[in-house]
């Protein structure tokens, strides 16, 4: 998912963090059957890391690659493996800046009961074409990825082929784990089956034609109740007077997607021209009714100051939407110019009722006349949704919490909520510039007892 303002806050402090935020829990797993975790890689049950990586003490990729941390009934454990385009089976060459791995989600693509991931290139020269860019699935098996099948450039001849955003999900109901990616401003659905050896369904383009909708990101997951997956796309609205950023809700169908509402999520005064907004998203069900819930992160909102919109799931797709910022009563502090509240959001069901909860970063955040400090606030789901009553704010000087408050930390600038201990309540991983914490979680929210520092690597690799 795509960072906008991560990137400029970022170049300020030549800090440069990604990751993604979507996987797919499928059925139960079996010899030849899909996988239970779309990112259990090796099939041994537990879920898997895989972080963009330059490679490890004894190998180095000058292109770069993907670090995995395989799981265990604790969470991460010690045992890793790097995978590039050096690595036997792996279509291209391991080349200089191809930023091989750097965008990527997991699917079982090939339903063998092993996690595959598909990643990007987007430095990769096709042809005459530089930093073209591709797209390639690598296959899970009993030790882990290995090989690889490109997926089919899709476009207009010379058409810019760097993937900005990829999705996976079940969108038309065959069975078939299907691919989505935002490339060259549009967005582009690969239909199922996907295997070993090839692309082998049609491909879908959404794109507003004539409009000045422009794609940047996508999320997946169901938000109605017919058992196909659906989609949003964040794209960037531009006129002669305005810069704006919507979300596009598409439905899953049996023959095809079906584009449906819109969502405006913020909008500001321009003379034109082309700025990258977009948005960080997930989606769960936070009221639990059996509706997917879509919510998203403008964290440029009102100069930098931030916002979360939830748009709440129904039978007709997305109906209700509620708006969150600093100023919400009963989230604690007020909203500053680059706060970016929203900037990385993350869910899961921290307190075990139930209903899913939702994490939010604030890594703009000064503290304490410590500038750029960050915060993260925790939101809590009920029966009517999402609500501030009751949230948590958490830094680096809240009790428990290790560590010191700092300048420039942007301390929840890549977040994560999983259950990595398996105790029915999702785990809180932070990641700030002074290193990593795993907050856990309780009955009464996030808790700070027994906070430990954990590797920031293994976190960023940690798909939702």
């Amino acid at each position: 998912m795509k960072h906008p303002i991560r990137a400029a806050l970022a170049t300020a402090t030549a800090a440069a963090l990604t990751g993604g935020l979507l996987t797919l829990a499928t059925a139960a797993p079996a010899t030849a059957a899909a996988a239970k975790y779309a990112d259990d890689f090796n099939g041994d049950g537990y879920r898997d890391n895989a972080v963009f990586s330059y490679g490890t003490e004894t190998v180095y990729s000058k292109g770069g690659g993907i670090l995995v941390t395989f799981g265990t009934a604790n969470g991460p454990g010690t045992k890793t493996q790097f995978i590039d385009q050096a690595s036997a089976g792996v279509p291209g060459a391991d080349e200089t800046d191809d930023y091989f791995g750097e965008v990527r989600t997991a699917a079982d693509f090939n339903k063998d009961g092993y996690g595959d991931l598909a990643v990007s290139a987007n430095g990769e020269n096709v042809g005459k074409y530089k930093d073209h860019g591709t797209v390639t699935v690598l296959w899970g098996g009993k030790k882990g990825l290995s090989g690889g099948t490109t997926v089919p450039f899709k476009g207009a001849k010379g058409a810019s082929g760097l993937a900005a955003d990829l999705a996976t999900g079940d969108f038309n109901g065959d069975g078939n784990q299907d691919l989505a990616l935002v490339r060259d401003s549009k967005t582009y659905v690969y239909r199922g089956a996907i295997t070993k050896s090839g692309v082998k369904g049609s491909v879908t383009v959404l794109d507003k034609d004539g409009s000045s909708f422009y794609s940047t990101a996508v999320i997946s997951g169901k938000v109605d109740k017919d058992g196909k997956t659906d989609l949003v796309i964040i794209g960037d609205v531009v006129t002669d007077t305005t810069l704006a950023s919507d979300a596009w809700f598409i439905s899953g169908g049996k023959s095809k997607l079906y584009p449906g509402k819109t969502l405006r999520l913020e909008s500001v005064k321009s003379n034109g021209g082309q700025a990258e907004r977009g948005g960080d998203g997930v989606i769960n069900d936070f009221n639990k009714d059996g509706y997917g819930d879509i919510a998203i992160g403008t964290p440029i909102y009102d100069k930098a100051k931030g916002r979360v919109t939830i748009w709440y799931g129904a039978a007709s797709g997305p109906a209700k939407s509620a708006r969150f910022t600093q100023s919400t009563s009963g989230i604690a502090d007020t909203p500053e110019t680059y706060d970016a509240f929203g900037d990385a959001i993350t869910s899961g069901d921290v307190n075990g009722d139930g209903y899913r909860d939702l994490a939010i970063a604030a890594p703009g955040e000064g503290l304490n006349g410590k500038a750029e400090a960050g915060a993260v606030h925790v939101l809590y789901g009920g029966k009517s949704g999402l609500t501030a009553k009751g949230s948590q704010f958490l830094t680096r000087n809240t009790a428990g919490v290790p560590g010191e408050l700092s300048t420039g930390e942007y301390f929840g600038h890549t977040l994560r909520l999983r259950d990595t201990n398996r105790d029915g309540k999702a785990d809180l991983y932070v990641i700030g510039e002074n290193g990593s914490v795993l907050l856990r979680g309780s009955s009464k929210g996030v808790t700070t007892t027994g906070a430990t520092v954990v590797d920031g690597d293994t976190v960023r690799g940690m798909l939702q």
